[in-house]
Parts: C-alpha cells; structure tokens; sequence
C-alpha cells in the first residue's frame, strides 16, 4: 500500500456510516494528486467525474467560470478555511477524460494537502484514483486509443531525447492512424466477401472480378506491415534500451570500466577474481539514446564456489541476450578466446600493450573512443522512427500478416468462406493494436504501470 492510500484509509475509517447506495465505477468522481509527495510550492489536485462542479461548488461556494483560473477559498466541511488557492473547472466532452474535470492549485505543504484529501473522502460518491485511471477513462470514454494511452506511459516514462520523440510520435496517433487505415481497407474487403458469400447465386456478382481486386488490395497491405515489421525491433530497443554487456575474464577492469563510464562507483572493485558474482545495471544517456552498461561475473572454466559458477551461468545469459557485448581482454592477460560478433576491448592500457581498441578506467585513455564506438552501434539498432514500440503491436500485426499471406497463398480459387475468415481474423489482430477488441485482459495490467493521478 504506498504512503497516500494509507493515508486515505485512515481518513475512510474515521468517517461515519454512510447510505448504502452503491455507484458503478463511472458514476463515481475520482480524485488524485498530480504533483509529488512532500513539501513544494504548489500541489495539484485532479477530480474527473459527475460530481466535480458540484464539488467545487462544496470546496469553494461557488463554481468558477469554466476553463478559468479562478483564486477561490477552500472550505472543509465544517466550514473551517483549508487554503485559499487556484481552481479551474473543465465541463466534459471536451476534456483529457471526456467527463468533467476539475484541478485545485493548492499550496504545497503536507497539512494543505491533506486536509483537501480529507475533504473530498467525505463525499461518498468521490473516491481516491488507482494508477492510470484518468488515462484509462479517456480511453474508455473513446478520447484515446490504446497505443496513444501507452504513449501517455512511455512519455512520463522517457529518460532521453530520442525517448520523449518517438513517445510524441506515438501520442499524436501516429500508429494509431496507421492501423487505423489498414483496418478498414480490410473490412472493405471483407464486406465485399461478405456480400460474394451472401449474393453467390446473382447473376450481377462476378466472383472472378472481386477476387482480384480483394487480392490486390491485401496483398498491398500485406507488404506495408511486412515493411513495418522488418524494422530490427528499433522501436522496442529505444523504448527499452540497448543493453551492453561487459563480458571478459575476472580481473579484466570490467568493474573499473563500469565506474568509469559512469563516472561514479556502482560497481565493487578488487584484486580478488570473482569479486563480482551478479550482474550490475547503470543507465545512461548517450548522444539522446538510452543505453543500459550492464557488468558481469568474470568468465572461466575453473571455479569450484557455487556462487561464483551461478553468476558466470548468468553473464553467459546475459550475453546471448545483448545487443552489444563488450568482449574485454586486459594488456596484461593472457589472450582469450574471441567472442563472435561482439567488439573487443582492450583493457589496462595503462600497463602497456598495443594494438586494437584500448582503454583505461584509471588514466580514462580511450573512453572517448570507447563511447564513440558504442553510440554508432546504439544508432545503428535505434536510429531513425520506429512504426511499432512494444512487444504488443508486433505480435498482433505478425498475426494479422500471416493471415493475409494465408489468403493470398490460397489464390482466387479459395472457397470464399477461408477467405472471409482469414480476413476476419486479420481485421481482428489489427483491432488488437488499437484497443478495439480482444485487450480487456491486459488493460489492469496495463494501466498500473502508471503513477497516481495521470
């Protein structure tokens, strides 16, 4: 339970019996902070739902002219003054959620706060809002789609200039109108089949006609999301992060390195082999793209502690899911078994050795080179705008391809009845990707990804 529920329920508790009328989730007003807990020059509240004017109107004595700041003073329900700060209404349709909403600038000290919390859980049809619930209503009420509601998320959650791009892109419905496109290109063509199946025996449907114009046209949108999907997952990559790995024998200046990079101590550094045992994650931001330095158990052959083998067990694991390993061998080691595809480093410069690309965490001898080498290689993978940003999208247009390259391969000859449910099935993965069907069991999951009062 976080801080705020917590608090909220004391309040709840101490409050008398109320009626027994029970509200369905709609007819409730939701309330929440927007801003962060503990002290702050202003604090905001967020109301949606029925009963926000006639809130307001209970806070404040009146309500203020919609869609204007409006300094008013702010009464419990005894009447005693809790703040005296900026309240705006927002009539409903035309708002975030598509119900009416309202927001109280308050001054940002804790007893401000909660004495205005307290006040609205007096009202029985006013309850504290879950995370995402304000998105997660304009979704519902139609004001979003799906992937502009996981925009709202990838925003808030965007660490890096790249990051906040692609989630604006997705936000202003790039995706979704896309989708949205080949959707009903797709139901066109399955109302013409539709209408073949329903008409057949008419002497005006020429089946031969139809099937070549219905083929041509997915076959057209085939090739787009066939287009979209080969986008080496950029996409996922930015939205997640390109993840390097740190890989070499122990003692070869992986922890060293890490710090390094950083440019602050995350990691345990030590002469012992083996002092690393799990693997240690920093985030970064390298050149606007986010970059997670991942350094690991040392790897070898020949240990006899369990522990230590559990963690070589991970690096290895770690490696096969990399998308850039850094394959580190020290100048003063013996030479190790080359790893494929990954970029070999060459550490402790400082302790002499020539040849290949060398660095020093200790002196910083070529880091810069060593950066410069792992942000082309991020570009390379994130670089340029990604259609698709989640697992979610891929799996629902990879479906809706494969049902359309069914279609096509079966040719005009197909019976009309696989055809029509092979563009049924299409139309339904693409209705997927937007929230039209078939994503009521993943919306909680979805919107408890979300911080309190967005």
């Amino acid at each position: 339970m976080s801080a705020l529920q917590a608090f909220t329920s004391r309040f709840t508790k101490a409050l008398p019996c109320s009626s027994p009328t029970r509200l369905t989730p709609h007819q409730h007003t939701l309330f929440a902070p927007a801003t962060g807990s503990g002290r702050s020059a202003v604090a905001v509240i967020r109301l949606t739902g029925p009963a926000c004017a006639a809130l307001i109107a209970e806070l404040c004595g009146t309500c203020p002219p919609p869609r204007r700041l409006s300094l008013r003073t702010l009464r419990g329900p005894t009447g005693d003054i809790l703040d005296r700060g900026m309240v705006v209404w927002m009539p409903g349709p035309g708002t975030f959620t598509g119900e009416d909403m309202a927001e109280l600038h308050l001054h940002g000290g804790l007893a401000v706060r909660a004495g205005v919390i307290a006040a609205l859980i007096a009202r029985i049809d006013c309850r504290l809002a879950e995370p995402g619930a304000f998105t997660r209503r304009a979704f519902e009420n139609g004001r979003i789609d799906l992937t502009e509601a996981e925009a709202v998320a990838d925003l808030i959650d965007a660490e890096t200039e790249a990051q906040r791009r692609q989630a604006l892109r997705q936000l202003d419905g790039e995706l979704g109108r896309q989708v949205a496109q080949w959707r009903e290109a797709l139901i066109d063509c399955l109302a013409a089949t539709e209408a073949a199946l329903d008409f057949s025996d008419e002497g005006d449907v020429d089946d031969a006609a139809l099937d070549v114009a219905l083929l041509a046209r997915a076959a057209t949108i085939r090739d787009a999301i066939t287009s979209a999907l080969a986008d080496g997952r950029r996409g996922e990559r930015l939205r997640e992060g390109f993840t390097v790995v740190l890989a070499g024998p122990p003692n070869a200046g992986k922890s060293t390195l890490l710090n390094a990079l950083a440019q602050r101590d995350v990691a345990i550094v030590s002469p012992v082999a083996g002092t690393t045992r799990d693997a240690i994650e920093v985030r970064c931001d390298l050149g606007g793209l986010p970059v997670i330095l991942v350094d690991t158990a040392g790897l070898r052959d020949d240990t006899s502690d369990p522990v230590e083998a559990e963690g070589i067990r991970r690096t290895k694991n770690w490696i096969e899911a990399a998308d850039l390993v850094l394959a580190l061998q020290p100048s003063d080691g013996e030479p190790a078994a080359p790893m494929p595809g990954a970029l070999a480093v060459r550490t402790k410069s400082d302790l002499g050795g020539e040849g290949g690309l060398a660095v020093s965490g200790v002196t910083g001898h070529g880091l810069d080179a060593l950066l410069d080498a792992i942000q082309d290689r991020a570009q390379a993978a994130m670089g340029g705008d990604a259609l698709i940003t989640r697992d979610r999208h891929r799996d629902a247009l990879t479906r809706c391809r494969d049902h359309l390259s069914r279609l096509l391969a079966n040719g005009p000859g197909a019976l009309p009845e696989f055809a029509a449910e092979d563009l049924r099935l299409a139309v339904r993965a693409l209705g997927e990707v937007a929230g039209h069907v078939g994503v009521e069991e993943m919306l909680d999951r979805l919107f408890s990804e979300f911080c309190i009062g967005k």
